[in-house]
Parts: C-alpha cells; sequence; structure tokens
C-alpha cells in the first residue's frame, strides 16, 4: 500500500488526465477554433462603398473542426449559413492535413486515458515493475502531450500556411467574393493547448510523489529515575 503522500500526488495527477481528456474532447466538438472578419468584395465593389460604407459589407466566420458558421452581408442583409467541414468542404481543403489533425488529438485522448489508469494504479499500489511506475506515467504523459502539441501544430500549419479560413468561407459562393479581413484563434483552439500543459503539470504533481516526507517522531515518556537517597526514604 504507498504512503498517504504517494496517494494524494497521484490522486491530483489523475485529476489532472482526467481534465485533458475533457479539455480534448470540448475542443472537438466545438466550433470556435478560429472566428474572423469577411468582407463582400463583390457587393463592394458594385456600390463602389468608400471606406465607411465597407462597415454594412462586413460579417463574420468561426468554425472548428467538423462545423461551423459565417454570416456575409453583400448588401440584402445579413445572411447566415451553417458550414459543415465534412463530407465536401473538406475536399476543397488540404484534407490530409485536416484529418491528421483530427488523428493526432484522438490518439492524445487515448494515452490520456492510458495516463489516469497508470495513475489510478499507482495511487491504489505499490507497482513491483517500473514500466508500472512513474517511468510508465512520465512515458504515456509525454506521449500524449507529443500527439496534442502535433495536432495543434498542423492546424496552425493549415491556418497560416493553406489559406484555411478563406477556403471555408468562399466554399460553395458562385456569385460573391468573400476576402477574409482578420482571422484569430478562440477558445476552443487554446483549450487544446491547456490540455498539453495539464500533462506537463500531471508529470510534475507524478515527480512529487519521490519526495519523502519527514515522518512525526513520537516522544516516549521518561521513566522516573530512583536514586539510592529515594530508596531510604
Amino acid at each position: 500500500m504507498p504512503s498517504l503522500w504517494k496517494r494524494i500526488t497521484f490522486s491530483v495527477a489523475s485529476v489532472l488526465c482526467v481534465g485533458s481528456v475533457g479539455l480534448l474532447v470540448v475542443a472537438l466538438s466545438t466550433e470556435r477554433w478560429v472566428t474572423g472578419r469577411i468582407l463582400c468584395k463583390t457587393g463592394a465593389e458594385i456600390v463602389n462603398a468608400s471606406h465607411p460604407e465597407l462597415e454594412q459589407f462586413i460579417g463574420d466566420i468561426y468554425y472548428g473542426l467538423f462545423q461551423g458558421g459565417k454570416t456575409k452581408r453583400c448588401g440584402l442583409g445579413n445572411r447566415r449559413s451553417k458550414i459543415y467541414i465534412f463530407p465536401k468542404l473538406v475536399r476543397t481543403l488540404n484534407g490530409g492535413l485536416h484529418v491528421m489533425v483530427i488523428l493526432f488529438l484522438l490518439v492524445a485522448v487515448g494515452f490520456a486515458l492510458v495516463s489516469l489508469s497508470f495513475c489510478i494504479y499507482n495511487a491504489r499500489k505499490v507497482p513491483y515493475q517500473s514500466i508500472k511506475g512513474l517511468k510508465g506515467l512520465y512515458l504515456w504523459n509525454f506521449i500524449a502531450a507529443l500527439f496534442g502539441a502535433l495536432g495543434v501544430l498542423c492546424f496552425l500549419a493549415a491556418l497560416r500556411h493553406h489559406s484555411l479560413t478563406e477556403r471555408i468561407a468562399n466554399h460553395q459562393e458562385d456569385l460573391f467574393v468573400l476576402v477574409v479581413l482578420d482571422d484569430s484563434l478562440d477558445w476552443s483552439f487554446w483549450l487544446g493547448v491547456g490540455s498539453i500543459a495539464t500533462h506537463c503539470a500531471a508529470c510534475g504533481v507524478a515527480a512529487m510523489s519521490r519526495i519523502k516526507l519527514p515522518k512525526p517522531e513520537i516522544k516516549k515518556p521518561e521513566e522516573p529515575t530512583i536514586s539510592a537517597l529515594d530508596l531510604l526514604y
């Protein structure tokens, strides 16, 4: 049976692994990886809009790994539409890179669950093999963080080097050309980054289990000493 300190540290590491899984699942399922503003270039050119009038042709866009939405303003009022990455839109993107992002994050979820199981095991038992102890925890947390980082980096590559937002915004637009004024990473993306940080924190907490806390010393009551004079009396 592990000591109380080890049970506490491995329990905290378990909570961090659960948090990592939760962050990745939410990041995968939400639609706020990127948000931005889009200008209806065709509508602005038709009316020869000047700078103050351009605001009437600026809409917004947001999307995640599976779906999103956009609002375009081309002089006909706000027109909202839903964006579905699969099955058609992904063909116009760098489909292989986009699928790699999803696969990397799913693998990261799998290894986070493996790390969670090892944390629970170490909190309940003292492992006889080193791979089931701290070395195993370091390994699985490192692999989970690595795949999470690969997923995040692949998404950044698709966003910055493959004009991801512009391709998504102009999908199935036959009459209008939409120009991306700006786009930025939103909270869904940062949840994926946060999952990487939780694995680093889990390794740090697991390492703290090696600290040996001093045991409180219990003082024994002093036995009374009997001298020769005491015996005389």
